[in-house]
C-alpha cells in the first residue's frame, strides 16, 4: 500500500523509490470469445480480417517485382512491430492480489454494486451479483449483456474495456498494483474521514485554509489516525500546506490549484480564458436515505444548482465540478499548449515556452528542427493518444480484479449503522471512524445523517472505485509532457492566483514554482478532485497516478525504438517520487 512521505513547504521531495506498481509486465491472456475467434478458421478470424482489408481495398496493389527499397520497408516494418510484441511477451507474468473483501463478506459489503438491484439497507441482490462474477470470469459479451440492472438504472459503465488490446506499450491487463485497503481496516477508515472533510471544506477557498477553522478540525482529526493516514506531512503531522494533497514532487510547493488551472490558454490564434462555471455554496446531494437509495439503483433524483457568474477556479466546490464534465485529457492538452506557445507570441496571448527534453535530438541540430517527430505536432499527438491506454488498463483492474466498492457506499454503511439499523454491521467498519468528530459535523451539515454530501446529482459512476480513470489517464499525460518538455529546469515567471471573487488573477509571491512541480500538481488536482467530489479515494489516486505513468513509459519505450534520428535521443524525467527515467 502507498506510505507517508516527508514532504518540506518549500522544498521538493528527494529521489525515492516508486511505490506502489509493479514494473513486471506481460501479454495479458485472450478472452474466451477472442480466443474462439482467432482458433476458428473461415469464421469470426476471418471475418475480421475482411473487415481489416476493406479499407484499402481501392488503393493500387504492390506489383510483384516490387522494388527492393519496397521490399525492405515493409520487411523492417514487420521486424519492429514483431520485437516490440516479443519484448513484452518476454517480461514475465505478474498476479493481482486483492484485498479480500469479496470473499470476506457473502453479502459484498465491501464492492461496488451501484446500478444493480439493492434491499432496503443498500445491499446488492446477490444474483444480480453473482451474474456480475460470472460475467468477470468468462469476459464473454454474452454474459455481460445478461447483468441485471435495476429498473430504469443508469448503465454499467463500459465493463468490457478491460479486456481490449493495444498495439502498442504494455498490454492492460499486464501491470499490477497493490491492492485497495480492506474495508475493516484503520487506513480506509482514515480515508473516509478525509472524504467527509474535503465534502464539508468544499467552499471553503484553498487560499483560506491557513485561517478556516475548519480545516483546522480536518487537520486534527486527519493526525489522529497516526500512520494510516497516508498523505503529506511535514515532521510527521498534517499540515494547512499539506492537507488534502499528495506527495509527489512540487505538489505540496505553492497555491493548492497548479498554474495550469488558471492561466489562459493559447489555442492557436485564439486564447481560451479559464474562467469556469461553478455551482452555488452548499449545492450537495445524496444527504438523504432516499435519495441515497434511489442513487445506489442507478437513479438520479436530484439535479446540479449552477452560479449566475463564471470565475477562476478557488475552492473544492469548483474543482469538483471542473473534473465533473473534463474533457478526458482536456487538462494536459491546456497544459500542452501553454508549455509549447512562446511567452512573446503576436497572434495570442503567449505561453511559457518550455524548452524541448534535453533528450531531443533536435535542441543541438543546426540544420533541422522537429515537428511531425519531437516537435509541436508529435507531442500533442502523443498527449492523445496515451489515455485510451490509460483507461484500458486501469477499467481492468476496476471491473476484472478488485471491484472496490466508493466512498458513497461506505458512507452508506456508516448510516446503516448509526441510524438506519444499528449493529446491523457491528465490528465491520474500523472504531476510529467512530470516535472521529468528522461525523458529527457531517450529521449537523446533512441535517441528521451519516451519509457523505455528493457534488454530483447523480453521486458517483457506475463502473467500481479502484483504480482512477481520471487519475490513471493525468499520470500518463503527466508522464509524457515530463518526457517531452524540460520541465524539471524550468521555472515558471510570474505565477499567479485569483483574486478573492475568482473575477482576477493577480501574482503569487512564495517559493519558485517549477513546470515539473506545476505538471506534478494539475494531475493531481483532478486526481484529488474526484476524491473531494466524493467519487474515490485517497489511495485510488495515489496508485492510478504511477498506474499511468507506468503505461506512459511502456508506451514511450516503443516510441523509442521507431524513430530514424540519432543521437543524442532520450526520454530523460523524473516520476512522480523523484526516481530518475532515461529512456
Amino acid at each position: 500500500m502507498s506510505t507517508s512521505k516527508e514532504v518540506s513547504e518549500n522544498q521538493a521531495p528527494g529521489a525515492a523509490p516508486p511505490a506502489g506498481v509493479s514494473r513486471r509486465v506481460f501479454l495479458g491472456g485472450v478472452g474466451v470469445a477472442a480466443a474462439a475467434a482467432l482458433a476458428t478458421p473461415g469464421t469470426a478470424a476471418a471475418q475480421v480480417g475482411e473487415v481489416i482489408a476493406a479499407p484499402f481495398a481501392g488503393l493500387t496493389a504492390t506489383p510483384v517485382d516490387a522494388s527492393a527499397a519496397a521490399l525492405a520497408r515493409r520487411s523492417a516494418c514487420f521486424q519492429v512491430r514483431k520485437t516490440s510484441a516479443e519484448f513484452w511477451r518476454n517480461q514475465g507474468t505478474v498476479d493481482h492480489p486483492t484485498n479480500g473483501d469479496e470473499a470476506r463478506y457473502s453479502n459484498r459489503l465491501g464492492n461496488h454494486s451501484k446500478s444493480l438491484p439493492h434491499n432496503q439497507f443498500g445491499e446488492v441482490d446477490a444474483a444480480a451479483y453473482n451474474a456480475l462474477l460470472h460475467a468477470v470470469a468468462t469476459g464473454d459479451a454474452a454474459d455481460w449483456g445478461a447483468v441485471p440492472i435495476a429498473a430504469g438504472a443508469a448503465k454499467l459503465t463500459s465493463p468490457q474495456c478491460g479486456l481490449a488490446f493495444d498495439l502498442e506499450g504494455v498490454d492492460a491487463q499486464a501491470i499490477a498494483v497493490p491492492p485497495p485497503p480492506a474495508l475493516a481496516s484503520k487506513e480506509m477508515a482514515s480515508e473516509m474521514a478525509e472524504n467527509y472533510w474535503m465534502a464539508l471544506l468544499r467552499d471553503v477557498p484553498f487560499l483560506d485554509y491557513g485561517n478556516s477553522p475548519l480545516a483546522a478540525a480536518a487537520i486534527a482529526d486527519l493526525n489522529s489516525f497516526g500512520a494510516d493516514f497516508k498523505g503529506p506531512k511535514i515532521n510527521g503531522k498534517v499540515t494547512k500546506q499539506t492537507l488534502f494533497r499528495d506527495v509527489a514532487i512540487g505538489v505540496t510547493r505553492g497555491p493548492y490549484l497548479s498554474q495550469f488551472m488558471w492561466m489562459n490558454t493559447p489555442f492557436g490564434v485564439e486564447e481560451v480564458n479559464r474562467k469556469m462555471r461553478t455551482l452555488v455554496p452548499g449545492s450537495d446531494h445524496l444527504q438523504t436515505w432516499t435519495s441515497f437509495l434511489a442513487a445506489r439503483n442507478g437513479h438520479t433524483t436530484e439535479s446540479a444548482q449552477f452560479a449566475d457568474e463564471r470565475r477562476y477556479p478557488l475552492n473544492g466546490r469548483d474543482l469538483s465540478q471542473w473534473v465533473h464534465i473534463d474533457v478526458l485529457f482536456q487538462a494536459y492538452f491546456n497544459a500542452m499548449l501553454i508549455c509549447g506557445t512562446p511567452p512573446d507570441s503576436s497572434d495570442n496571448g503567449g505561453g511559457l515556452g518550455v524548452p524541448a527534453n534535453i533528450g531531443n535530438p533536435y535542441r543541438g541540430s543546426s540544420n533541422q528542427a522537429g515537428f511531425c517527430t519531437f516537435g509541436g505536432p508529435a507531442v500533442a499527438g502523443l498527449v492523445c493518444e496515451v489515455p485510451s491506454r490509460a483507461l484500458k488498463s486501469t477499467w481492468h483492474k476496476k471491473w476484472q480484479v478488485h471491484r472496490r466498492l466508493r466512498p458513497e457506499e461506505y458512507a452508506g454503511l456508516v448510516e446503516v449503522t448509526l441510524n438506519q439499523s444499528p449493529g446491523r454491521y457491528n465490528g465491520i467498519l474500523h472504531a476510529s471512524l467512530f470516535s472521529s468528530g468528522v461525523l458529527d459535523a457531517v450529521q449537523s451539515h446533512n441535517g441528521g445523517s451519516f451519509l457523505l454530501p455528493m457534488a454530483f446529482p447523480e453521486g458517483c459512476p457506475t463502473h467500481p472505485s479502484y483504480t482512477a480513470g481520471h487519475a490513471t489517464v493525468a499520470g500518463a499525460c503527466v508522464t509524457i509532457l515530463k518526457a517531452l518538455f524540460d520541465a524539471e529546469n524550468t521555472i515558471i515567471q510570474n505565477p499567479v492566483v485569483p483574486t478573492p471573487d475568482g473575477q482576477g488573477l493577480v501574482p503569487f509571491v512564495g517559493p519558485p514554482l517549477t513546470v515539473e512541480g506545476e505538471l506534478n500538481k494539475i494531475a493531481s488536482n483532478v486526481a484529488t478532485g474526484r476524491n473531494i467530489a466524493g467519487v474515490h479515494w485517497r489511495s485510488d489516486a495515489y496508485q492510478s497516478l504511477r498506474l499511468g505513468q507506468a503505461i506512459a513509459i511502456s508506451v514511450l519505450r516503443d516510441y523509442r525504438t521507431l524513430h530514424n534520428e540519432v543521437g543524442p535521443f532520450y526520454y530523460n524525467f523524473r516520476g512522480f517520487d523523484g526516481e530518475r527515467y532515461i529512456i
